[in-house]
């Protein structure tokens, strides 16, 4: 996987250097769009977690996504937080997620969160998105 930030390193590099000071040239929605669902592409079965405009973190395995930004979920399960137990995970299994519900995505490294002990993990679950 480092490999692979690695491409997208260079990736971003590469469109860095594209506007440059002496030949301003700026990036076309599509480019920017293309880049993102590229970056997205490499997450390709990979554990991501999803936090959602209503305050839900579903974790799973990416297995697709469409030009609208829904995510499709395999092995997914959401963790719910709570400050007087530990975390809860419900199991969802195959779950999408629609694009303009999506606040956050992130990579999980699974070897940190296998260490963990979400038993004991206590927190205050995550308030909605106001616009």
């Amino acid at each position: 996987m480092k490999r692979v930030w690695a491409l997208v390193f260079r990736l971003r590099l590469w469109f860095v250097d594209q506007v440059s000071v002496f030949s301003f040239r700026p990036f076309s929605a599509s480019a920017v769009v293309a880049f993102l669902l590229f970056v997205i592409l490499l997450l390709a079965t990979e554990t991501i977690s999803v936090i959602t405009n209503d305050g839900r973190n579903i974790v799973g395995v990416l297995k697709g996504f469409d030009q609208a930004t829904n995510i499709i979920l395999d092995e997914s399960h959401e963790r719910v937080y709570s400050t007087k137990e530990g975390v809860q995970q419900l199991v969802l299994g195959l779950y999408i997620i629609r694009g303009d519900n999506i606040s956050i995505v992130g990579e999980i490294d699974e070897e940190l969160d296998a260490g963990l002990d979400l038993s004991k993990l206590r927190a205050h679950p995550l308030k909605a998105v106001i616009h």
